[in-house]
């Protein structure tokens, strides 16, 4: 098991709550986002500030983590792939259980269902996947620059925003041998038929 870096900006430090139930400690900071922190079409970039007001209150069970992240997220409009950014404003609660509690509830069974159990180690924990667990399911799933965006020609891939008038003739294969069928076409063939 790797262990916590007290060093790292999203590690925090318990040790002034003690095991005290009820005490508690408010912090503000501001951090860098980690890497891979949103999906593949809008994200907060790698090293961009997050803004972290945390309540931080000693509980029988452990320490339970009460707070919201700021950040901005960007990325490409999936409709016409002009850049887009995206205010993120989450609001988390997770219990970070002492280490003997945890494994006591570990033994008795109690809500086996739980998987994403959070544990201190030592007096330390790891916001991150938290954050992470808070931040990405808030980003626009499809993120578009405006809500009326028309996107791009599927034929020559022109912004449609800025010509709304711009069309292409198609003719669909289908209906081609019809085209030799159209009075411009008869008239020329009648003409070369004379000659």
């Amino acid at each position: 098991m790797e262990h916590l870096n007290p060093r790292s900006p999203l590690v925090f430090d318990t040790t002034d709550l003690g095991r005290r139930p009820g005490s508690m400690e408010r912090l503000q900071r501001t951090v860098e986002a980690p890497a891979d922190f949103g999906t593949d079409v809008i994200a907060v970039p790698e090293g961009s500030p997050i803004e972290l007001e945390l309540r931080l209150e000693s509980v029988v069970e452990g320490v339970l983590v009460t707070g919201s992240a700021r950040a901005t997220a960007t990325g490409a409009c999936v409709r016409c792939l002009d850049p887009v950014s995206h205010e993120v404003d989450g609001h988390f609660q997770e219990l970070f259980a002492y280490a003997d509690r945890a494994a006591h509830h570990r033994e008795v069974g109690a809500d086996d269902d739980e998987t994403d159990e959070h544990v201190l180690e030592g007096d330390l924990f790891d916001l991150e996947p938290v954050l992470v667990d808070t931040v990405v399911p808030a980003l626009p799933f499809q993120p578009v620059c405006r809500e009326d965006c028309p996107g791009l020609c599927s034929e020559c891939g022109a912004h449609l925003a800025d010509d709304p008038d711009h069309h292409h003739e198609v003719l669909d294969p289908r209906w081609a041998a019809l085209s030799a069928l159209s009075p411009d076409t008869n008239q020329s063939n009648t003409e070369e038929k004379r000659n």
